[in-house]
């Protein structure tokens, strides 16, 4: 069975990425929220602009 890459409904803060991410690695999706806060910080901002591309493009 191959697992797909796609937006959380259970794990869902504000769009399901970092859930759906943490779904489809199965690792604890609060592990990738804290991973891409500390990208978010260290990128001057750009992770925001690659959160929101991602929510548009990965499937509900």
């Amino acid at each position: 069975m191959s697992a797909k890459l796609k937006k959380s409904r259970i794990n869902k803060k504000i769009a399901g990425v970092c859930g759906g991410i943490g779904e489809y690695l199965n690792w604890d999706p609060t592990l990738v929220r804290v991973l891409f806060l500390l990208l978010l910080f260290f990128s001057a901002g750009t992770m925001v602009l690659f959160y929101f591309i991602l929510a548009l493009i990965m499937p509900d």
